[in-house]
Protein backbone atom coordinates (compact mmCIF):
# COMPACT_ATOMS: atom_id res chain seq x y z
CA UNK A 1 0.00 0.00 0.00
CA UNK A 2 1.07 3.62 -0.24
CA UNK A 3 0.12 7.13 0.76
CA UNK A 4 1.02 10.28 -1.09
CA UNK A 5 4.17 11.06 0.86
CA UNK A 6 5.32 7.76 2.34
CA UNK A 7 5.35 4.44 0.52
CA UNK A 8 4.70 1.26 2.45
CA UNK A 9 5.18 -2.07 0.72
CA UNK A 10 5.50 -5.68 1.82
CA UNK A 11 7.31 -8.33 -0.21
CA UNK A 12 9.21 -11.53 0.58
CA UNK A 13 9.03 -11.04 4.34
CA UNK A 14 10.27 -7.43 4.23
CA UNK A 15 8.21 -4.37 5.04
CA UNK A 16 9.73 -1.36 3.28
CA UNK A 17 8.83 2.14 4.49
CA UNK A 18 10.05 4.81 2.10
CA UNK A 19 10.01 8.58 2.42
CA UNK A 20 8.40 9.69 -0.83
CA UNK A 21 8.22 13.47 -0.73
CA UNK A 22 11.41 14.48 -2.46
CA UNK A 23 10.03 17.85 -3.66
CA UNK A 24 9.86 18.81 0.04
CA UNK A 25 13.13 17.06 0.94
CA UNK A 26 11.09 14.21 2.42
CA UNK A 27 10.05 16.44 5.32
CA UNK A 28 7.71 14.49 7.56
CA UNK A 29 4.11 15.57 8.18
CA UNK A 30 1.68 14.39 10.85
CA UNK A 31 -0.04 12.21 8.24
CA UNK A 32 3.29 10.56 7.39
CA UNK A 33 4.04 9.89 11.06
CA UNK A 34 0.60 8.33 11.46
CA UNK A 35 1.03 6.12 8.38
CA UNK A 36 4.40 4.88 9.60
CA UNK A 37 3.17 4.30 13.16
CA UNK A 38 0.22 2.29 11.85
CA UNK A 39 2.49 0.24 9.57
CA UNK A 40 4.88 -0.55 12.42
CA UNK A 41 2.03 -1.55 14.70
CA UNK A 42 0.49 -3.83 12.07
CA UNK A 43 3.90 -5.39 11.34
CA UNK A 44 4.27 -6.56 14.95
CA UNK A 45 1.36 -8.98 14.61
CA UNK A 46 1.93 -9.88 10.96
CA UNK A 47 3.85 -13.16 10.77
CA UNK A 48 4.59 -12.46 7.11
CA UNK A 49 6.76 -9.49 8.11
CA UNK A 50 10.14 -10.58 9.46
CA UNK A 51 12.15 -7.34 9.03
CA UNK A 52 11.50 -3.66 8.34
CA UNK A 53 13.53 -1.38 6.09
CA UNK A 54 13.51 2.43 6.02
CA UNK A 55 14.67 4.20 2.87
CA UNK A 56 14.67 7.75 1.52
CA UNK A 57 15.76 9.28 -1.78
CA UNK A 58 19.30 9.33 -3.25
CA UNK A 59 19.89 12.94 -2.19
CA UNK A 60 17.84 13.12 0.99
CA UNK A 61 16.74 10.61 3.60
CA UNK A 62 14.54 13.15 5.36
CA UNK A 63 14.91 16.82 6.28
CA UNK A 64 13.07 16.06 9.52
CA UNK A 65 9.78 17.61 10.53
CA UNK A 66 7.85 19.68 8.04
CA UNK A 67 7.92 22.78 10.26
CA UNK A 68 4.78 24.39 8.88
CA UNK A 69 2.79 21.18 9.32
CA UNK A 70 4.43 20.53 12.69
CA UNK A 71 3.38 23.92 14.03
CA UNK A 72 -0.18 23.19 12.90
CA UNK A 73 -0.11 19.72 14.50
CA UNK A 74 2.25 19.95 17.51
CA UNK A 75 2.58 16.95 19.83
CA UNK A 76 0.00 17.37 22.57
CA UNK A 77 -0.38 13.90 24.08
CA UNK A 78 0.51 10.23 23.63
CA UNK A 79 -1.95 9.93 20.74
CA UNK A 80 -0.15 12.55 18.63
CA UNK A 81 1.16 10.98 15.40
CA UNK A 82 4.80 11.81 16.11
CA UNK A 83 4.59 10.35 19.63
CA UNK A 84 2.89 7.22 18.31
CA UNK A 85 5.68 6.82 15.76
CA UNK A 86 8.38 7.24 18.41
CA UNK A 87 6.69 4.66 20.61
CA UNK A 88 6.38 2.16 17.79
CA UNK A 89 9.95 2.52 16.50
CA UNK A 90 11.43 2.36 20.01
CA UNK A 91 9.36 -0.69 20.97
CA UNK A 92 9.60 -2.62 17.69
CA UNK A 93 10.22 -6.29 18.33
CA UNK A 94 11.20 -7.03 14.75
CA UNK A 95 14.56 -5.92 13.34
CA UNK A 96 14.74 -2.44 11.84
CA UNK A 97 17.16 -1.62 9.04
CA UNK A 98 17.81 1.85 7.59
CA UNK A 99 19.50 2.85 4.36
CA UNK A 100 20.48 6.53 4.53
CA UNK A 101 21.42 8.67 1.55
CA UNK A 102 21.89 12.44 1.61
CA UNK A 103 20.53 14.60 4.43
CA UNK A 104 19.19 13.02 7.62
CA UNK A 105 18.08 15.95 9.76
CA UNK A 106 16.46 15.95 13.19
CA UNK A 107 14.24 12.88 13.46
CA UNK A 108 16.06 11.62 10.36
CA UNK A 109 19.11 11.13 12.59
CA UNK A 110 17.49 10.35 15.95
CA UNK A 111 15.24 7.59 14.58
CA UNK A 112 18.41 5.72 13.60
CA UNK A 113 19.21 5.27 17.29
CA UNK A 114 16.30 2.80 17.38
CA UNK A 115 17.30 0.87 14.25
CA UNK A 116 19.30 -2.34 14.54
CA UNK A 117 21.30 -2.03 11.31
CA UNK A 118 22.05 1.36 9.73
CA UNK A 119 23.85 1.75 6.42
CA UNK A 120 24.88 5.14 5.06
CA UNK A 121 25.85 6.27 1.60
CA UNK A 122 29.02 8.30 1.31
CA UNK A 123 26.90 11.39 0.60
CA UNK A 124 25.00 11.10 3.89
CA UNK A 125 24.90 14.14 6.18
CA UNK A 126 23.48 14.00 9.68
CA UNK A 127 22.35 16.80 11.99
CA UNK A 128 20.30 17.23 15.16
CA UNK A 129 19.69 21.00 15.18
CA UNK A 130 17.10 21.11 17.96
CA UNK A 131 18.91 23.75 20.04
CA UNK A 132 19.29 25.90 16.92
CA UNK A 133 15.48 25.93 16.68
CA UNK A 134 14.99 26.86 20.34
CA UNK A 135 13.91 23.30 21.12
CA UNK A 136 15.31 20.20 22.82
CA UNK A 137 16.20 16.68 21.63
CA UNK A 138 13.57 14.03 20.95
CA UNK A 139 13.29 10.26 20.34
CA UNK A 140 15.26 9.64 23.56
CA UNK A 141 18.36 10.95 21.78
CA UNK A 142 19.40 12.82 24.94
CA UNK A 143 19.75 9.39 26.55
CA UNK A 144 20.87 7.18 23.67
CA UNK A 145 23.38 9.41 21.88
CA UNK A 146 25.64 9.95 24.94
CA UNK A 147 25.55 6.20 25.56
CA UNK A 148 26.51 5.52 21.96
CA UNK A 149 29.06 8.23 21.25
CA UNK A 150 30.20 9.43 24.67
CA UNK A 151 29.03 12.57 26.43
CA UNK A 152 31.37 15.13 24.82
CA UNK A 153 30.71 14.03 21.25
CA UNK A 154 26.97 13.80 21.90
CA UNK A 155 27.03 17.26 23.49
CA UNK A 156 28.74 18.66 20.41
CA UNK A 157 26.04 17.21 18.14
CA UNK A 158 23.05 18.12 20.34
CA UNK A 159 24.18 21.52 21.65
CA UNK A 160 25.69 22.93 18.46
CA UNK A 161 23.47 20.99 16.07
CA UNK A 162 26.05 21.12 13.30
CA UNK A 163 26.03 18.66 10.40
CA UNK A 164 28.50 15.77 10.22
CA UNK A 165 29.30 13.23 7.56
CA UNK A 166 28.99 9.49 7.11
CA UNK A 167 32.52 8.65 8.23
CA UNK A 168 32.10 10.50 11.52
CA UNK A 169 28.74 8.81 12.00
CA UNK A 170 30.53 5.49 11.51
CA UNK A 171 33.17 6.40 14.10
CA UNK A 172 30.42 7.36 16.55
CA UNK A 173 28.62 4.06 16.05
CA UNK A 174 25.51 5.71 14.61
CA UNK A 175 25.87 3.73 11.37
CA UNK A 176 27.09 0.18 10.74
CA UNK A 177 28.81 0.70 7.38
CA UNK A 178 29.43 3.40 4.77
CA UNK A 179 29.01 2.54 1.09
CA UNK A 180 29.12 4.30 -2.28
CA UNK A 181 25.77 5.90 -3.06
CA UNK A 182 25.13 3.61 -6.02
CA UNK A 183 25.49 0.53 -3.78
CA UNK A 184 23.57 1.68 -0.73
CA UNK A 185 19.99 0.57 -1.36
CA UNK A 186 20.97 -2.80 -2.80
CA UNK A 187 23.25 -3.52 0.16
CA UNK A 188 20.63 -2.47 2.73
CA UNK A 189 18.06 -4.70 1.05
CA UNK A 190 20.48 -7.66 1.02
CA UNK A 191 21.21 -7.23 4.72
CA UNK A 192 17.50 -7.02 5.49
CA UNK A 193 16.93 -10.16 3.40
CA UNK A 194 19.48 -11.99 5.56
CA UNK A 195 17.39 -11.15 8.62
CA UNK A 196 14.25 -12.36 6.86
CA UNK A 197 15.93 -15.72 6.17
CA UNK A 198 16.98 -16.31 9.78
CA UNK A 199 14.75 -17.88 12.46
CA UNK A 200 12.25 -15.20 13.48
CA UNK A 201 12.21 -16.33 17.11
CA UNK A 202 16.01 -16.15 17.40
CA UNK A 203 16.08 -12.63 15.96
CA UNK A 204 13.20 -11.50 18.17
CA UNK A 205 14.66 -12.87 21.41
CA UNK A 206 18.19 -11.66 20.65
CA UNK A 207 16.93 -8.13 20.03
CA UNK A 208 14.77 -8.26 23.16
CA UNK A 209 17.71 -9.36 25.31
CA UNK A 210 19.90 -6.54 24.01
CA UNK A 211 17.29 -3.83 24.54
CA UNK A 212 15.17 -4.88 27.52
CA UNK A 213 17.46 -3.51 30.23
CA UNK A 214 16.70 0.08 29.25
CA UNK A 215 13.33 -0.10 27.50
CA UNK A 216 11.60 1.59 30.42
CA UNK A 217 14.25 4.34 30.56
CA UNK A 218 13.86 4.99 26.83
CA UNK A 219 10.09 5.33 27.16
CA UNK A 220 10.45 7.70 30.11
CA UNK A 221 13.02 9.77 28.22
CA UNK A 222 10.81 10.03 25.13
CA UNK A 223 7.91 11.38 27.17
CA UNK A 224 10.14 13.61 29.27
CA UNK A 225 11.63 15.14 26.14
CA UNK A 226 8.16 15.60 24.63
CA UNK A 227 6.97 17.55 27.69
CA UNK A 228 9.92 19.95 27.39
CA UNK A 229 9.50 20.06 23.61
CA UNK A 230 5.81 21.09 23.88
CA UNK A 231 6.63 23.89 26.31
CA UNK A 232 9.59 25.11 24.28
CA UNK A 233 7.52 25.29 21.09
CA UNK A 234 5.73 28.25 22.70
CA UNK A 235 8.93 30.03 23.76
CA UNK A 236 10.10 33.32 22.21
CA UNK A 237 13.35 31.60 21.15
CA UNK A 238 11.43 29.00 19.16
CA UNK A 239 9.22 31.67 17.60
CA UNK A 240 12.31 33.59 16.53
CA UNK A 241 13.92 30.45 15.12
CA UNK A 242 10.79 29.48 13.17
CA UNK A 243 10.25 33.01 11.89
CA UNK A 244 13.87 33.22 10.76
CA UNK A 245 13.52 29.86 9.01
CA UNK A 246 10.48 30.93 7.03
CA UNK A 247 12.03 34.35 6.29
CA UNK A 248 15.26 32.62 5.22
CA UNK A 249 17.47 34.62 7.53
CA UNK A 250 19.76 33.87 10.46
CA UNK A 251 17.98 33.76 13.81
CA UNK A 252 18.98 36.35 16.45
CA UNK A 253 18.75 35.06 20.01
CA UNK A 254 20.82 37.89 21.57
CA UNK A 255 17.81 39.52 23.27
CA UNK A 256 16.78 36.37 25.10
CA UNK A 257 18.29 35.55 28.49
Amino acid sequence: MSTTDVSIGKQDGLLCIGFNRESKKNAITAAMYQAMADALLEAESDAAVRAILFLGSPQVFTAGNDLEDFLQHPPTDADSPVVRFLQRISQAGKPLVAGVCGSAIGIGSTMLLHCDLVYAADNAKFAMPFAQLGLCPEAASSLLLPQLAGYQRAAEKLLLGEAFGAEEALQMGLVSKVLPLIELESYARKQAAKLVALPASSIRVTKQLMKQHQQSAIEQQIFGEIEHFKAMLKSPEAREAMTAFFEKRKADFSRFA
